[in-house]
């Protein structure tokens, strides 16, 4: 309710200063207005009104309550001197609840996960978190109580989600019809390779980061350049080569349509017979397994870490390399049955090679020879 000047007037406020002002007005007043907003309330006089009239035995068959019930709730309006919002069903929630304990430790690691690679959710922490655990000599906890940890301390990251969207201006050159798929692959092995493009502005500077991950490994790798073009793709193709866990293991490579997938890059893998793929232009969803890798990126170290990119490309690259070595090695994935890419290899598919974790950390230390 409003009064003449628009400011919120309550119903007891307007016998302010009248004989009719006191503490017992505005207690009925308050009472009676609880009472309208209560349906169960409203039902609970009715009944008792009810049986007043008519009997218990009328009351009993008319509104299927028991006499106990009906009894009770007389007695609870004749003890509150007839205050209608006694017949307000009070809460039935316990008055001494559970409290969740959980170990500082704990509360201030998943705090650092999360600050170091962002939208991590609960269930990929949970591995790490028992290794944590396991040092410490603390007992862990479940996979739902770490989503309450994340949720009751408010560990979110300050930057929100960016989709990317790897729609491109440049003039597309001609390409034959059988190089391009029509749907997400499919494959059933490892070696199938989607790679593509994310650009970001940090500091004024303008970033290109290509990404590449195999469709069923899920082994990812990235690298950031300066310039986009077919030369840097193709250095980008060869370091991923380098450091693939299965020597020669790729076969198919699919991108999208852009120029710096064509020249130097295509030439590359016509002569080591690796099939180039693409998709249809304006078609992401088909390259849907390195887009979620895109994003996954970004949530967990770009977004978090763009100081490093104003430290110079080569201090961003071996920043990258860390985290894709924790990546590869540490971070479970929930399609590869919870454990990391390279475990998921050696458990799987015995590599070939000797490389796998060992070169990764090797690119990382001489990330100054990449540049």
């Amino acid at each position: 309710m409003k009064g003449s000047l628009g400011v919120s007037t309550s119903y007891q406020d307007l016998f302010v200063g009248t004989p009719l002002y006191n503490g017992r007005m505005r207690k009925t007043i308050r009472s009676i207005l609880s009472f309208n907003n209560s349906q169960v309330a409203q039902r609970r006089l009715q009944i008792i009104e009810f049986h007043i009239k008519y009997g218990t035995r009328a009351t009993i068959d008319a509104f299927l309550v028991s006499k106990p019930t009906i009894y009770r709730w007389k007695k609870t309006l004749k003890d509150r001197s007839g205050e209608l919002d006694s017949l307000i069903p009070s809460s039935r929630s316990p008055r001494r609840r559970r409290v969740m304990v959980t170990h500082f430790k704990i509360i201030e690691f998943i705090k650092s996960i999360r600050e170091q690679y962002g939208h991590l959710g609960k269930e990929k922490i949970k591995p790490l978190l028992d290794e944590y655990c396991l040092r410490e000599n603390i007992k862990s906890i479940a996979e739902s109580t770490i989503g309450k940890v994340i949720k009751r301390h408010n560990l979110y990251p300050k930057s929100r989600r960016i989709y990317h969207n790897p729609t491109h201006s440049h003039a597309k050159a001609r390409l034959s019809y059988k190089l391009k798929v029509k749907k997400s692959p499919k494959p059933q092995g490892a070696g199938y390779i989607e790679i593509d493009t994310i650009v970001k502005f940090i500091h004024g500077i303008k970033l290109y980061i290509l990404n590449a991950v195999d469709v069923n490994l899920k082994f990812q790798f990235s690298y950031g350049y300066t310039r986009l073009n077919s030369q840097n793709s193709l250095d980008f193709m060869r370091k991923l080569e380098l450091v693939y866990p299965l020597e020669n293991g790729i076969h198919t490579v699919q991108t999208d349509n852009g120029l710096e997938f064509m020249g130097d890059f295509d030439d590359y893998l016509k002569r080591r017979s690796l099939k180039h793929l693409f998709i249809y232009p304006r078609c992401p969803k088909i390259n849907g397994f390195v887009e979620r890798a895109n994003r996954t990126l970004q949530e967990e170290f770009i977004n978090g870490h763009e100081e490093y990119a104003h430290d110079g490309i080569v201090e961003f690259n071996s920043r990258l390399m860390d985290y894709l070595v924790w990546y590869n090695t540490k971070r479970v994935h929930k399609s590869l049955g919870n454990v990391s890419p390279i475990n998921h290899l050696l458990r799987n598919l015995p590599p070939k090679s000797q490389m796998y974790v060992t070169y990764t950390l090797f690119c990382k230390i001489n990330a100054e020879w990449y540049t």
